[in-house]
């Protein structure tokens, strides 16, 4: 680990950005250029001393989800990742079909969607990055104990099916069985995806049962209802768009204006942005 490398490309990563690049206001007028390090550590999920003490070149040496997490809240390409990795001592990763680092053009739309659920998730299902109004609605994907794959979590673990009307299961079921078929068939010698079946297939029999109609179906625009325990039923638009190569996508919940799930997406927000400033 070469920690003085690493501070200074830290250092020069941060200051290069502005608050409107990462969808933060800019608040008081500020002295120095770039984001504070207290900002940066709120983006990447981690204490400010934690990576006040990396930049110091002092400290732990991080992990390789704190450098992912670093590497997504500094907007790095993936050149920059990887030399990131290296100065930390890690190997990069080889994978070419990325789906742990987000590109910097879906985070550039994620910040300035302020006032609906946004998250990007990849082709596996993995939430890789969330919006404030997103971790309100879903709940914060990047937390200790929280399930970061959307599939594992609506297959193993029952009590995240609350968040969905219950008449809507099967079909929900069907779409992300279908969708994850697709992925298998743009990517069959991803050993990853192959690993997230066999596991399904050994923990869920209705998953098993999904995968062996072997329906195929990339996840498109659909409508899309949630029990929320604070705000109700929710029935929500949701958009999907796809990265050019289809292994990662920026899916955007909305409501139709004057509905009444619009106003309680409105309540979901206020709700959202105050549970944000108490953390």
């Amino acid at each position: 680990m070469d920690r003085t490398e690493l501070a200074d490309f830290l250092r020069r990563c941060r200051t290069r950005l502005t608050p409107a690049d990462v969808g933060l206001s800019p608040g008081a007028r500020r002295r120095t250029p770039g984001l504070r390090r207290e900002e940066v550590a709120q983006l990447a999920g981690m204490s400010t001393d934690h990576y006040t003490r990396l930049e110091q070149a002092r400290g732990s040496r991080p992990s390789r989800q704190m450098l992912a997490a670093v590497a997504r809240a500094l907007r790095l390409t993936g050149d920059e990742r990887d030399h990131l990795f290296l100065l930390a001592g890690e190997e990069p990763s080889r994978d070419r079909t990325p789906t742990d680092h987000v590109r910097p053009g879906l985070l550039l739309l994620l910040d300035r969607l302020t006032d609906v659920p946004a998250q990007v998730v990849s082709d596996r299902g993995d939430i890789l990055a969330q919006n404030a109004m997103a971790r309100a609605l879903h709940g914060d994907a990047s937390a200790p104990e929280a399930e970061p794959n959307v599939v594992r979590r609506f297959f193993m673990d029952p009590s995240a099916r609350e968040l969905f009307p219950a008449e809507d299961h099967d079909r929900a079921g069907r779409t992300a069985v279908a969708d994850l078929r697709a992925t298998l068939a743009r990517r069959p010698d991803d050993a990853r995806l192959r690993a997230l079946v066999r596991l399904l297939r050994a923990r869920s029999e209705e998953f098993s049962a999904l995968w062996d109609t072997h329906e195929v179906a990339v996840r498109q625009a659909d409508v899309k209802r949630f029990l929320h325990p604070v705000v109700g039923l929710l029935e929500l638009d949701c958009e999907v768009l796809l990265s050019p190569e289809h292994d990662q996508r920026l899916i955007v919940h909305t409501a139709r204006p004057g509905s009444e799930s619009h106003a309680r997406l409105e309540l979901l927000r206020v709700v959202g942005l105050q549970d944000l400033t108490r953390g």
